[in-house]
């Protein structure tokens, strides 16, 4: 179809009536904040205080105060704050989010309890806002950027510090941990601490490392008011300039048929009611904020903005196709969570092939296992599919600070290539390049 042509229905579509949708109490008017589960691995379950205790926890599932997060012996799990900072749990390790608010000023304030196990935190320290971290009997304040790993047993605590600086206060008072020095607490003796001019290296620090060298390459540009989600958005897909819509992203992959609400889930919380979870890597933002369109001749995309109203049904605006049925929340009164299509995605190691297929819009590919999506989104548009080779997502045997991508089974290169910078906007979009 013409861009011409495009234009014509986009006027159209942008005088076309709203779908009904289910919107959560104004943010901006409250004190509530949600977060997000961005990344899942293993074993991860969810407490969200419904009253049905521990269940297993998916991509995509909002965090809210009093929820509790816990990973087994093989789990692995990431929170991403709005600005994009991170909180990463390794195996056998619990935490409760004690506290997501606003202060009257409008600044984020973040408690964390770390019940026990480890957790790495890149907090970006943006915007004055406040972040705390309980272990043992300790406590960290955090008013600026800080990166680190802190651990809690019943015998020992400590605190790595990779970047920046950690106050941490405790029945010992209160002592300064700065960059590449580690501080340790002995629960037998008040906390007593010891402080070491080093940081000696764990199994997953590369994970670490490799999780937020992909954050940073992939937020590069962010306009949004909003970090939680964007690398995802510039990783698995691209903007387009269509004409008479503005900039619009679309997902690779997406194909004839496809929709941005066949996968995934309704998750009740206390308050809130149902939420929907989409089960695609990507699917945070264009879920939360914005509006989702469909525009002939390039099929679904999403476009941004909204971003003073949170909502827990996604937009739709604009003529639907045939066909096309609108989210509809489960009935009130149950607190299970109710599967849409494939009924969710739950993450596991990659497997050593893996084929693409048009209208999976990413969903099996894990963030970072794979270089230059657009280039293979070529591939997938021309015939259908493409079959490749993954890296591990985020390799906990990796030395590496930075994670190579795998590449396509066919490929004859015999080096992988590294991060490539998300362009700004393309002048098509998904699979019609």
């Amino acid at each position: 179809m013409s861009k011409a042509s495009v234009s014509r229905f986009g006027l159209v579509l942008l005088t076309a009536a709203a779908c009904a949708l289910l919107a959560l109490p104004a943010l901006a008017d409250s004190q509530a904040r949600i977060v997000r589960l961005s990344d899942v691995q293993g074993s991860v379950q969810i407490d969200k205080n419904t009253g049905m205790g521990f269940e297993n926890a998916f991509l995509n599932l909002p965090i809210t105060q009093g929820t509790q997060l816990r990973t087994g012996d093989r789990g692995r799990a990431e929170i991403e704050f709005e600005d994009g900072s991170t909180l990463r749990l390794t195996p056998n390790t619990t935490v409760e989010f004690s506290t997501l608010g606003l202060s009257d000023s409008g600044k984020h304030i973040s408690v964390v309890n770390l019940v026990e196990g480890m957790a790495y935190v890149n907090w970006l320290g943006k915007s004055g806002d406040e972040f705390s971290v309980n272990f043992s009997r300790e406590k960290i304040s955090l008013d600026h950027a800080a990166h680190f790993r802190v651990s809690t047993s019943t015998e020992v605590a400590k605190l790595a510090v990779f970047k920046g600086d950690v106050d941490v206060d405790g029945p010992s008072g209160k002592i300064d941990v700065a960059k590449k020095k580690t501080a340790s607490f002995d629960a037998a003796d008040n906390d007593k601490s010891t402080l070491a001019d080093n940081v000696e290296e764990a199994p997953l620090d590369s994970w670490d490392k490799e999780a937020n060298a992909y954050h940073d390459q992939y937020s590069r540009n962010n306009s949004s008011p909003y970090g939680y989600g964007v690398s995802d958005l510039n990783y698995y897909g691209a903007y387009s300039n269509v004409p008479g819509y503005g900039m619009m992203w679309q997902p690779y992959f997406t194909g004839i048929g496809w929709d941005p609400f066949m996968d995934g889930a309704w998750s009740w919380y206390p308050g809130y009611g149902y939420m929907f979870a989409s089960a695609y890597p990507w699917g945070w933002m264009p879920y939360r904020y914005g509006s989702w369109m469909f525009v002939p001749g390039f099929g679904w995309m999403w476009q941004p903005g909204g971003f003073n109203g949170w909502v827990n049904v996604p937009r739709v605006t604009g003529t639907m196709p045939i066909h096309f049925h609108p989210l509809v929340a489960p009935t009130a009164g149950t607190v299970k969570t109710v599967a849409v299509g494939r009924g969710g995605a739950v993450s596991t190691l990659a497997p050593s092939r893996l084929v693409v297929n048009a209208g999976s819009a990413g969903m099996g590919i894990q963030r970072g296992s794979l270089g230059n999506l657009s280039h293979l989104n070529h591939q997938v548009a021309r015939n259908g599919f493409a079959e490749v080779r993954p890296a591990p997502q985020f390799s906990t045997t990796s030395s590496r600070a930075n994670p190579s991508f795998g590449a396509p089974s066919h490929s004859t290169s015999t080096s992988s290539p590294s991060f490539h910078s998300a362009p700004a906007s393309h002048t098509s979009g998904g699979t019609h390049h």
